[in-house]
């Protein structure tokens, strides 16, 4: 796996946290500020169970679409496959920087891909409600994982072209690890929060950023086809 692949999908995260607040925020919040009964330590193991079991289900999606992909170009010997799906992938971190800037909402209509798979199991999330302890936190994380995102699946897109599995978890695993500090603060300072991730030039900066990888990625493959 590429390295820079490692920390684009990070920044994706990271970058991509006030999506996240929106997707996640309130059920992550809704565990930690839900539960008078608890102490603030205890609030706090369910929020990072819950979590750790998100980025499970990262990872796992990681891996199957990377090994998937990686199998699928080694039994077709076609190289040039890999190449096509990594100008895909610069072309969603481009819809992504769109995003981000506040320039064309696209990406979030690629949600509508995963609202099949969500109905069939978000019942079992729902059959765990109230959390009676944290270690119950940590399996509603992993189906919460699975909740219909632009971003989860833009990122996806990046483990497809990995290489194998375990680089395609990887790469799941750090966008999940970027989406860290907004998951964790919500409920705690949720509202400085949301305040820095809605300030102008931080959301320009960033899709900027973004954008710049993706167009070096869609030329560098592109140049690899001549």
């Amino acid at each position: 796996m590429v390295t820079s692949d490692f920390f684009a999908a990070f920044a994706i995260g990271l970058l991509g946290a006030g999506h996240c607040l929106g997707m996640c925020g309130g059920i992550a919040a809704a565990i930690t500020m839900g539960m008078p009964g608890q102490r603030q330590g205890q609030r706090f193991s369910f929020l990072i169970l819950y979590n750790a079991g998100r980025l499970a289900s990262y990872a796992i999606a990681g891996a199957l679409i990377g090994g998937a992909v990686a199998g699928m170009a080694s039994l077709s010997g076609i190289s040039s496959a890999l190449l096509y799906l990594r100008l895909g992938a610069a072309l969603m971190m481009i819809l992504l920087a769109l995003y981000i800037g506040q320039w064309w909402q696209g990406v979030t209509k690629i949600e509508i891909l995963g609202q099949s798979l969500w109905r069939h199991i978000s019942p079992f999330a729902k059959s765990l409600l109230p959390l009676k302890s944290p270690f119950a936190a940590f399996p509603f994380g992993v189906i919460w994982g699975w909740l219909p995102c632009g971003l989860v699946y833009s990122t996806l897109s990046w483990a497809a072209v990995a290489g194998n599995a375990a680089s395609g978890a990887m790469v799941m695993l750090a966008f999940g690890l970027g989406t860290l500090p907004a998951m964790l603060l919500v409920g705690v300072m949720a509202e400085r929060l949301k305040h820095w991730l809605s300030n102008q030039l931080f959301k320009k900066t960033s899709a900027l950023m973004l954008l710049s990888y993706g167009l070096h990625t869609g030329y560098v493959a592109i140049a690899q086809f001549s």
